[in-house]
């Protein structure tokens, strides 16, 4: 069993108000008793238009912002997952990254977003450059094993679908989910999807308005929201279990039975 915690704010242009924000959320999951928290897509730096701001404000993995992240997993002993901007030197973009923070303060994990926001108006792109297809990588806890991936990548079920062929029980995806009509509901619909045909659970972290439509949730193997948070800015978590997978996949055995596979 593994509690896991979805936590959403508004993270703005100053970066260690961001970062102590984050603190303050981590800390209220960890007495609840989350080992992993996630936390939404640029919780280092945000601001509402995508511009060069985003671009001025990155930083290198090595970084002041990403070193705190770490110091703060191995000082609370819990896996932490956020995103950042990270510096690409000489390409006048940055790298929409995810890391996780080990319980020890190592990098578990990185994955860089593959599907950039070029939709409803939005060009990601422009000052994104879109990850490389790789193995994924993920990271256990607890006999659970988590995989990453961020935002839009959530409207592309191949991409939840290679977590699972990779191993992943988890996955964690933090977003800046973009309000808009019909937004909220591609939300809560496709999270619930990818868990369903995946027979996985999700946790899915977001940004509060003004930035984000918030409603951060977990959904089980069968769809079932575990926990939710609205718009508020907050934590909320669920225990994790293997019997919980293990039972669902004898009931539902999809992943068994298909007939296709993924192939990048």
């Amino acid at each position: 069993m593994v509690h896991v915690a979805v936590a959403q704010f508004a993270p703005g242009e100053d970066k260690r108000a961001n970062l102590a924000e984050v603190t303050r959320l981590v800390d209220e999951a960890v007495a609840r008793g989350a080992r992993v928290v996630v936390l939404p897509e640029y919780a280092m730096f945000t601001v509402p238009a995508m511009d060069e701001r985003f671009v001025e404000a990155a930083e290198p993995l090595e970084g002041e912002w990403v070193s705190g992240l770490r110091a703060l997993a191995a000082e609370r002993r819990v896996t932490l997952v956020a995103g950042v901007n990270e510096t690409l030197p000489g390409t006048g973009r940055i790298a929409n990254t995810l890391v996780a923070a080990g319980a020890d303060g190592s990098i578990a994990a990185l994955y860089r977003k593959l599907h950039l926001y070029d939709a409803f108006g939005f060009r990601e792109s422009d000052f994104v450059r879109a990850g490389e297809i790789e193995v994924p990588e993920t990271f256990t806890v607890d006999g659970l094993t988590f995989g990453l991936q961020t935002c839009y990548d959530l409207r592309f079920p191949e991409v939840t679908r290679r977590l699972v062929d990779a191993g992943a029980d988890v996955v964690l995806l933090p977003a800046e989910w973009v309000p808009g009509p019909l937004k909220e509901d591609h939300w809560t619909t496709l999270i619930r999807a990818r868990a369903i045909e995946n027979t996985v659970y999700v946790a899915a972290a977001g940004q509060c308005a003004p930035t984000g439509s918030g409603n951060s949730l977990i959904a089980d193997p069968m769809g079932v929201v575990l926990t939710a948070l609205g718009e508020r800015t907050a934590s909320a978590g669920a225990e994790l279990t293997r019997e919980r997978l293990d039972e669902v996949r004898a009931k539902n055995p999809a992943l068994r039975l298909r007939r296709f596979k993924i192939t990048a």
